[in-house]
């Protein structure tokens, strides 16, 4: 994208038209102009736009008709409808039909150059999280650890060191946060990427299946070890095992495993020798090591000899400017799974920015593609994101809590509304320019508070 990007300016009326192209070349806009469907169809395929800004009313092609087919050659196109004030109906169809927003004539100069400004921001976001996975995944062969904070950047690079070496990496990090995918990164980033990559998940397994799992067993050596089995140690031979959830497991086996790192050779349960195993072992958990290890549940000298090097994965809370990236990278892959081209609103990232997100990166993931599954529109609202974090048990008082906050807000909202409204019933415009929110914004809320102020500003 140029630096403040690509607009196309579309409408019939010649003046309306060079006027607005006029204002938005004095913000430093690259603008061009078409004085109609066709016209502006044929620029586009010359070279592609980042916003389309386009009047609804044309002959002999409308708006509504140039939305569709723009968006069909360039889906990542912003588009912004012009309409007359009596024509709210059509922009809410465009909007329907995947138009980021729309201006209702005669606009402000301030404005539309708010609109534009989020228009060409989202455009970006979307880029920057295309630009991100492919430079990631050329330098380092891995599309998946998406984050461009501080945090993420720490992690990556680090990552991108140790990866090399053959030492042994301890990944710490809360439930949901990816450790999984950061191990597969050192994996991927290692002289060992052509060999296996083999993970096990301790808390998944029994502590008397766990020894046999990872270390094999000779036939006869249990009750129905009817045969002899090669352990994920010997699976893993000349790549990288990933142990999960490793402070899951008992002292007894953490001696076991300890020898294993040790002497680098590992022995079957009901055999008398050993056999020589060449593994990189990668081991990750959800809890404080150091506490564990503080308090006996963890033995110091196997802590030392997994943690030659840490990786830290942070929590989402702490890395929110991530949020709309992972956010548009999970509702790109449920689109192509779906085949449904849906987007996120403007108000649906606010609304994500503002969570906690205790399940981390997987919570946002199943979010996203329960909002994408669920909604009925195209364009995911606040409310396909149902945030509200059930009460544990014994936690009635905290259920109401939380009920009653989202109350008080509805209630304020609503009378906010309610307000403007009554001072100046007859222009939506100025009601949102009063409770300084879009228009758009401002007509969700009063749909999903039930506001009824008259037909010109419910879609037919």
């Amino acid at each position: 994208m140029d630096a403040k990007g690509r607009i196309l300016v579309v409408d019939d009326q010649r003046n309306m038209r060079a006027t607005t192209a006029m204002l938005l070349r004095s913000e430093g806009y690259d603008v061009r102009e078409a004085g109609g469907g066709e016209e502006a169809l044929a620029a586009l395929a010359e070279r592609e736009a980042d916003l389309l800004l386009t009047d609804l009313k044309m002959e002999p092609m409308d708006g509504l008709t140039l939305l569709t087919k723009a968006l069909e050659s360039a889906p990542k196109t912003q588009v912004i409808v012009m309409t007359a004030y009596g024509s709210i109906e059509s922009a809410v169809e465009a909007m329907r039909r995947g138009a980021y927003d729309y201006l209702t004539k005669p606009f402000k100069e301030g404005e539309l150059a708010h609109r534009v400004q989020k228009a060409l921001e989202r455009a970006r976001l979307i880029s920057a999280v295309e630009l991100f996975s492919r430079d990631f995944n050329q330098r380092h062969g891995i599309a998946s650890l998406i984050g461009n904070s501080s945090a993420m950047r720490d992690l990556t690079g680090r990552l991108a060191r140790v990866a090399p070496s053959d030492a042994t990496v301890l990944i710490q990090g809360e439930s949901g946060t990816g450790k999984e995918l950061v191990a597969r990164a050192v994996h991927t980033l290692s002289r060992r990427k052509d060999k296996p990559f083999v993970p096990v998940n301790c808390s998944a397994i029994t502590e008397s299946l766990l020894e046999s799992e990872l270390f094999g067993h000779a036939r006869g050596a249990f009750t129905g070890a009817v045969k002899t089995r090669r352990g994920l140690f010997e699976e893993a031979d000349g790549g990288s095992l990933f142990i999960d959830e490793v402070t899951e497991t008992t002292q007894a086996f953490q001696t076991k495993l300890l020898r294993v790192l040790q002497d680098g050779e590992v022995r079957r349960v009901g055999e008398s020798t050993s056999l020589k195993v060449d593994v990189r072992t990668v081991a990750a958990t959800n809890r404080d090591i150091e506490k564990e290890v503080t308090e006996k549940r963890f033995r110091q000298d196997l802590y030392y000899r997994l943690n030659v090097v840490m990786l830290r994965v942070p929590p989402l809370r702490e890395r929110k400017e991530d949020i709309p990236l992972l956010a548009e990278h999970f509702l790109e892959r449920a689109n192509a799974r779906s085949g449904r081209p849906h987007r996120l609103s403007p108000s649906a990232i606010d609304r994500l920015m503002t969570y906690e997100f205790p399940g981390n990166v997987r919570e946002l993931e199943n979010l996203v593609e329960q909002a994408a599954a669920l909604s009925e529109g195209e364009e995911l609202q606040p409310e396909d994101f149902p945030l509200r974090r059930p009460a544990a048990p014994g936690d009635v008082q905290s259920a109401i809590a939380a009920a009653t906050l989202a109350d008080v807000v509805d209630d304020a909202e609503r009378k906010a509304i309610a307000t403007a409204l009554e001072r100046t019933p007859d222009d939506l415009g100025r009601v949102a320019e009063a409770l300084a929110i879009s228009p758009t914004t401002l007509w969700r809320k009063m749909k999903r508070l039930g506001i009824r102020a008259g037909v010109a500003y419910e879609p037919s």
